[in-house]
């Protein structure tokens, strides 16, 4: 009988965490077999003279594919995809996480608090080719504009109107990255 209030406690104590961790998070986007990715736009070097090449697509399971070529020619060299969402009370939150699985190869999550700002907070990851969690304190965004860092203070700010992904290592190379889920915490 011992044993069986011991257990039934640890479930009440697991049930509780998760629920508080539930309502400790604010989802900034998820991606599912029926995702509609007209609000998200791929972005490559083209926009200064490059041709690297990406898309972003759904996988059978679900996930959020972006995949492409990054492609030094012409000046270029990388793509990225970005998202505008309204995250307001930023404050309220750590971190940024992202359930994803990669490549093996490492790319900047970018983050604007006013999507006409020329600025991006920037900070970098790196994969393995594993389901993983990529956990990104929002203390750590360092504002940069193309490629360069800015003597600004890192991310402070109240909102968050524009995600996203972006790799440029100043290599070609193929890549594949499997985004689920986006979220705040």
């Amino acid at each position: 009988m011992h044993f069986k209030n011991l257990m039934m406690r640890m479930l009440l104590l697991i049930l509780i965490h998760t629920h508080a961790m539930n309502l400790s998070s604010q989802n900034m986007y998820t991606f599912t077999k029926s995702s509609d990715l007209s609000s998200w736009r791929v972005v490559s070097d083209g926009v200064m003279g490059g041709v690297s090449k990406a898309k972003l697509n759904i996988s059978d399971e679900g996930s959020g594919v972006f995949e492409g070529l990054v492609s030094l020619d012409n000046n270029g060299g990388f793509t990225m995809i970005q998202y505008n969402c309204e995250i307001r009370d930023v404050k309220k939150y750590s971190k940024i996480v992202v359930q994803l699985k990669g490549d093996g190869k490492t790319y900047q999550f970018r983050i604007k608090d006013q999507r006409e700002a020329y600025y991006s907070y920037v900070q970098s990851f790196k994969t393995s080719t594993e389901n993983e969690r990529i956990e990104l304190k929002l203390s750590d965004f360092k504002p940069t504009f193309r490629g360069r860092k800015l003597h600004m203070p890192h991310f402070t700010e109240d909102t968050i109107e524009q995600v996203g992904i972006l790799i440029g290592n100043k290599k070609e190379e193929f890549f594949k990255l499997e985004i689920n889920e986006i979220f705040l915490q």
